[in-house]
């Protein structure tokens, strides 16, 4: 009797692609990379190239509840650790780790650290060279072709009133 593979599975509020294989899949959840997403295969001893729509629901329950609570993993694989606020070992997923980010970004800023500084200016926050990179969103080269012929007819209205 041959299972039926199903298209997308919703694991933490993520739908997967069911004919992937469950490491490339589990990649997909904004949080688990590639050492977090072969910790769970390994730690469940799921084949890590079976399709992700041939799980059955216990499987999948128990890798939710791997992602959510990994108290079993080893602490470095968690990707909060020694966290601001309660001092504990956290590994966040989805919108909880987007906010977190967003807050530790907000009080870096508000207490005017260097790296709250360098976030605040868009400027890299990590060391990088600034000189060839990061001139996303600068207006740094050519002008385009209105803006030059709006100054050009600026200029000639200002050579009649001149007269």
């Amino acid at each position: 009797m041959e299972q039926k593979i199903r298209a997308i599975i919703r694991i933490v509020d993520t739908d997967l692609d069911g004919n992937k294989g469950i490491y490339n899949s589990l990649k997909k959840i904004k949080g688990v990379g590639f050492m977090f997403s072969n910790a769970i295969c390994n730690f469940l001893n799921i084949d890590r190239n079976k399709k992700t729509g041939a799980l059955n629901e216990k499987e999948i329950k128990d890798i939710e509840d791997l992602i959510i609570s990994p108290n079993k993993l080893p602490n470095w694989i968690l990707n909060r650790r020694k966290d601001y606020d309660g001092g504990k070992d956290l590994h966040l997923t989805g919108s909880k780790l987007n906010l977190t980010k967003e807050f530790d970004i907000k009080r870096l800023k508000k207490i005017k650290s260097y790296r709250g500084m360098r976030h605040a200016f868009g400027l890299p926050v990590r060391g990088q060279k600034t000189r060839g990179h990061f001139r996303k969103g600068k207006s740094v080269g050519v002008q385009k072709k209105k803006l030059q012929q709006q100054k050009k007819s600026r200029s000639s209205k200002e050579g009649d009133k001149k007269k």
